[in-house]
């Protein structure tokens, strides 16, 4: 299976669940922002139940603007607060500690565009997984792409209405199982396990 996808902040497990069954990925780059979508976003399973991290962007006045040029805002504070969150959601899951030193770049280093720490944080995941897939870029954007699965549509948390089978989570006793988190929910809680976990579902095409 060829899919086509988005690179977005630590994904959704939708997408690794795509990404996990593909014999070649393809990143769109070639798209127009959208606010309120998963590019920037991710939820995490936090004490208080599910949390939106969000990364501040700058703003313009061109009415299209590309997600590759989109620019990260750093008067916020935003990697601080992200890293928190996660230490207070995860600090007592199984393997934060284990992956912990893989994923502090991501919160340490100042990306200019939302695309690059996009790419990262996949590729950090990855890593992690034990995942190596091969992929490549688009140079022009297509509403239709007949020799690909067209996953693009799994940007929109809000659409994405996949359902995959639970696992053990931090909090799960005191607000029950929470589905399709981002990818670092499935990564902290089962480490190694997660690349099985992933291989095993099914995904909505």
């Amino acid at each position: 299976m060829n899919i086509l996808i988005y690179p977005n902040y630590f994904p959704s497990i939708s997408h690794f669940v795509a990404i996990a069954q593909a014999e070649m990925v393809t990143f769109e780059m070639e798209d127009n922002f959208q606010k309120q979508t998963n590019r920037n976003r991710m939820y995490i399973y936090s004490p208080n139940g599910l949390q939106l991290l969000n990364i501040p962007i700058k703003h313009n006045k061109i009415a299209h603007q590309k997600t590759k040029d989109v620019k990260i805002e750093d008067a916020f504070g935003w990697q601080k607060q992200h890293f928190k969150s996660l230490e207070a959601a995860y600090r007592t899951s199984p393997f934060f500690e284990y992956f912990e030193d893989d994923i502090v770049p991501i919160f340490e280093k100042k990306h200019t565009f939302l695309m690059d720490l996009n790419l990262q944080s996949m590729e950090i995941v990855s890593k992690c997984l034990g995942l190596d897939f091969p992929y490549d870029e688009t140079v022009e954007f297509f509403h239709e792409v007949p020799n690909k699965v067209d996953f693009r549509s799994l940007v929109n948390g809000k659409k994405d209405t996949n359902q995959f089978g639970s696992y053990t989570q931090v909090f799960g006793d005191k607000h029950g199982y929470l589905n399709n988190l981002s990818i670092l929910d499935l990564l902290f809680n089962e480490g190694r396990y997660a690349l099985d976990y992933l291989k095993k579902q099914s995904l909505l095409f």
